[in-house]
């Protein structure tokens, strides 16, 4: 496959990555999807980190598209040979979305490991913090937390989905990294006919 068809397949799969980390986090905001539980004292820290909103999504999302454009085709500029300069900002971005993937996983995991702030029998606090994440294999700790109702099964949800895709982000954003920069030294491969005048 050539570079540029490459860097466009995978931009296209990073945009589309990132817009789920941002719903995703979006969700969070709003356990059960009752908004009367936004408040900060309800929330739990890595809520409001935005790891899928700034991590995963804004973060990587630039390196999306600086990768389906590095994939267009034709010339950035005249005398540039083939989308070499493209190529190089995307190797620049892709390095920045591996950043963001990090940073979006490492938020994540917490808030799976911690569990969400919520309260039990008055008490509001991380109640699952002190079992490091083996509240995760037994449900019936789960109805221990009383409000926000069923917060457990979707902080749990979400937060996998984020870890999952921040993981798949990191691989993209690293075979767009190396496929960026064998485009910078190589060139596209594809033919003069292909490329408009």
């Amino acid at each position: 496959m050539c570079t540029g068809k490459c860097a466009r397949c995978v931009g296209l799969s990073l945009i589309t990555l990132s817009l789920v980390c941002i719903v995703a986090n979006a969700l969070l905001l709003v356990p059960n999807g009752e908004t009367s539980w936004t408040n900060t004292n309800h929330l739990s820290l890595q809520v409001w980190l935005m790891g899928g909103f700034i991590g995963g999504g804004l973060m990587v999302l630039c390196p999306g598209i600086a990768a389906v454009r590095a994939g267009g085709k034709g010339c950035c500029g005249a005398g540039c040979c083939g989308n070499r300069c493209r190529m190089l900002r995307s190797v620049f971005s892709s390095a920045f979305g591996v950043l963001g993937a990090i940073y979006c996983l490492s938020v994540s995991g917490a808030g799976l490991r911690n569990g969400p702030r919520c309260s039990m029998k008055g008490q509001w606090g991380y109640h699952f913090e002190d079992t490091a994440g083996a509240y995760l294999l037994n449900r019936t700790l789960w109805d221990w937390c009383e409000a926000p109702p069923r917060v457990v099964p979707w902080n749990v949800t979400l937060f996998s989905l984020l870890v999952a895709a921040s993981c798949l982000e990191m691989v993209l954003c690293g075979i767009q990294l190396v496929n960026a920069i064998i485009g910078v030294f190589c060139g596209d491969c594809r033919k003069k006919k292909d490329t408009p005048h």
